[in-house]
């Protein structure tokens, strides 16, 4: 047995039996419940757990800045100083100097009304008697450390004239003005896109790093804190019920709650079929070819994930005893009849792996799984061979579109002074019983697509062809009819949902807009709760009386009321907790095999999109970059977009990830109201960048001055739209 660990004397930020609850309608409503973090001098403390579990509101406390309406009790110790019940003064002089905070949304943590570069040396002056000219200097200099570019130029431009990293970089150089000892980040990347997230976390911990600050990273996602944390705390109802080093805590969860929150998660690394997972069909080396993939219309079924059941409890009405014990299959009457404990678990390293969770010796001494705890639902049965692809009718396929929207100026008469280009060569290609996943950053034109997809008018640029129609010939009949045919599930369930109605109404709504009459459409409604795995008693029920993941299946099940043979599904699954977007997933993974739908999924995450599609396009500027099977484009991708994409998807593993090539994107896309020449891709592109002026002149003037063409080495294979593809 492992000596214990020596303790550490460096501490500089102590949470202590932390409490905080909040009146409610039905009385007080406990939000933190006995919460003790200890965080050491340059370590990174991650935060997880599902919405609602109670992570902002720790980290609001430990900055003091919790609304009145919130009583606190216990102990926050910043570099010696107490924070509950500290006056106004007291922490004015430790926000900013002893604490900084990085918000989920730096928009509006930022005011809008002062330069970026002025609002930094505020931060410096309010806690350092210098001059205003020092300050403004040290605030260049902290965004050029944060990677601003051209910092002395962007310093006097206004918030609303960054782009999202950007303005969090900003906000990352404003909390480390003066130095401080802790930061606190709550959800600093979750509005950003994958590329973005990469660059605003190597930043932070780049100025962690110089500053030698503590950090307290809150954050949903595992992959994020797997890339970051030295140490990793869960919180489920107000309670830490796990925490340890993060190598450990990853690699062999102690508490069933932790199991199941890894086990939901897609994996980027995870095979997508057995033809992906065996030997010949690994990631080649940079340079060589590909493996031809089967040619199929869908690979094998996919392993299903791992939904935790049920939903956490509400703050005013936790169960007796343990209160994960609702929705853990290893609950008994000893955990119903009173609360665990946070207690060492584990043989390496006592005290340093804790676990609130009666059962967690037994998981311990078993080597129990996830997959042991929680059993897998069975994957879709196929009881025929999927055909060659060549042979599976069309169900939707766009060549060449393009779309433009008008800039416009003048306050009385208006005149066009500009284009924006949102959509400018896209090419898709879906066949019936298939999924295609379209990816890319925002700006990509990938919800202006979906909008001339949906309009099923005639598009400014190219063709559009739905179940075999063209687009361009349909008159106002036949268009009517096919939009029973093509269906859409949107991001957020809340507000796509009438509140005004009941839910059976709700979901028949499609079929009363096909001129279904009222008994016919409402004869369906046990049909289609059933489907989507919600109980026809539901049906009387309002939107908002249902939990984001419910409501999300109602929104479902109104898409499929008209038996449609295409879903348009625009990030279903992102405004939801991982456990609930892994039910949802394997919910559509059902779907299609029992109704023969096919997918077009929309989606920024793209573990989400390796998990569920079979086939992949990526978008970059409004163009199809790359385009093809899903194991093939996602294994051995031959676009650098592509490649700086999949390097910046943090995976739940602390060993892979820390491991990992990463492939930083400079600066932002182009502007979408400037046309292009040659490839719009190369300003960022690392590969025209390691080109020499002198010896690759011509390779660099074709970048320059030809448009790649969306070409594949071979039938069946991806294609990509650069001109030297497959390159390193």
């Amino acid at each position: 047995m492992a000596a214990p660990a020596t303790p550490r004397t460096d501490a500089v930020l102590r949470i202590r039996d932390l409490h905080v609850e909040f009146d409610g309608p039905r009385g007080p409503a406990p939000a933190v419940r006995g919460v003790d973090l200890t965080l050491h001098r340059g370590e990174v403390l991650g935060l997880v757990g599902e919405s609602g579990s109670g992570k902002s509101t720790v980290a609001l406390a430990a900055i003091g800045l919790l609304p009145n309406t919130a009583r606190v009790a216990g102990s926050v110790t910043i570099a010696g100083t107490d924070v509950v019940g500290a006056d106004d003064a007291t922490l004015s002089r430790l926000r900013g100097r002893r604490v900084g905070m990085v918000f989920q949304d730096p928009l509006s943590a930022l005011t809008p009304v002062h330069r970026v570069g002025d609002q930094i040396a505020e931060a410096i002056r309010t806690h350092h008697d210098v001059p205003r000219a020092h300050a403004r200097r040290r605030a260049v200099e902290l965004l050029d450390l944060v990677g601003i570019p051209d910092p002395a130029t962007r310093a006097a431009a206004y918030p609303h004239e960054f782009s999202g990293g950007m303005r969090q970089r900003a906000l990352i150089a404003m909390a480390i003005a003066n130095e401080p000892d802790v930061l606190l980040a709550d959800e600093p990347t979750t509005a950003l896109d994958v590329t973005v997230q990469a660059q605003v976390l190597d930043v932070l911990r780049t100025a962690q790093r110089a500053t030698g600050a503590a950090l307290l990273l809150v954050s949903h996602d595992l992959g994020v804190i797997a890339g970051t944390a030295d140490r990793v705390a869960v919180m489920y109802a107000g309670r830490v019920v796990e925490s340890g080093p993060a190598t450990a805590l990853f690699a062999a969860p102690r508490m069933p709650y932790t199991m199941g929150l890894l086990g939901a998660v897609p994996r980027l690394d995870a095979p997508v079929d057995a033809a992906a997972a065996a030997p010949d069909a690994k990631e080649p080396a940079h340079g060589d070819t590909a493996p031809t993939p089967d040619r199929t219309t869908a690979p094998g079924p996919r392993t299903p994930l791992i939904p935790i059941p049920g939903t956490p409890p509400e703050p005013h009405d936790l169960p007796s005893g343990c209160a994960f014990a609702p929705r853990c299959p290893l609950a008994d009457d000893a955990c119903r009849a009173a609360e665990p404990a946070l207690l060492s678990v584990g043989t390496e390293e006592p005290g340093r792996h804790h676990a609130a969770c009666r059962h967690a010796d037994r998981i311990v001494e078993r080597g129990l799984t996830a997959t042991d705890v929680y059993p897998l639902p069975d994957p879709p049965a196929s009881s025929a061979p999927a055909p060659d692809r060549d042979t599976l009718p069309p169900v939707l396929k766009v060549t060449g579109l393009t779309k433009t929207f008008p800039v416009r100026k003048g306050s009385v008469i208006k005149r066009r002074v500009g284009s924006v280009y949102a959509v400018n060569g896209v090419e898709l290609d879906l066949g019936r019983g298939e999924t295609l996943g379209l990816v890319g950053e925002s700006g990509s034109g990938k919800s202006t697509t979906l909008m001339e997809i949906l309009g099923l008018t005639a598009p400014e640029g190219g063709t559009v062809e739905v179940l075999g129609r063209d687009t361009r010939t349909l008159d106002r009949a036949t268009r009517r009819q096919l939009r029973g045919t093509v269906q859409m599930v949107f991001q957020d369930p809340l507000s796509s949902l009438d509140p005004r109605l009941p839910v059976g109404e709700i979901i028949t709504e499609p079929l009363r807009a096909q001129g279904v009459d009222r008994a016919r459409a409402a004869a369906r409604i046990p049909e289609l709760l059933r489907l989507v795995g919600l109980s026809p008693d539901h049906a009387d029920r309002y939107p908002h009386a249902f939990s984001g993941g419910q409501r999300q299946r109602i929104g479902i099940a109104r898409a499929l009321s008209v038996r449609p043979q295409l879903l348009v599904l625009d990030e279903p699954v992102s405004a939801l907790d991982v456990s609930v977007q892994a039910g949802i997933l394997n919910l559509l993974t059902a779907l299609r095999a029992e109704l023969g739908l096919s997918y077009l999924f929309v989606s920024h995450d793209l573990s989400v999109v390796r998990h569920i599609a079979d086939r992949v396009s990526v978008m970059y500027l409004g163009r199809t970059v790359e385009h093809g099977p899903v194991a093939e484009v996602f294994g051995a991708p031959r676009h650098p977009y592509t490649r700086a994409l999949l390097s910046a998807v943090p995976l739940p593993d602390p060993v892979r990830e820390r491991g990992r090539e990463r492939i930083l994107l400079a600066g932002d896309p182009p502007s979408p109201t400037r046309p292009t020449t040659g490839c719009g891709f190369r300003g960022r592109c690392p590969r025209y960048t390691a080109m020499s002026p002198t010896h690759d002149a011509d390779r660099r003037s074709r970048c320059e001055r030809e448009t790649p063409a969306l070409t594949a080495p071979g039938p069946g294979r991806a294609a990509a739209a650069c001109h030297f593809a497959g390159l390193p």
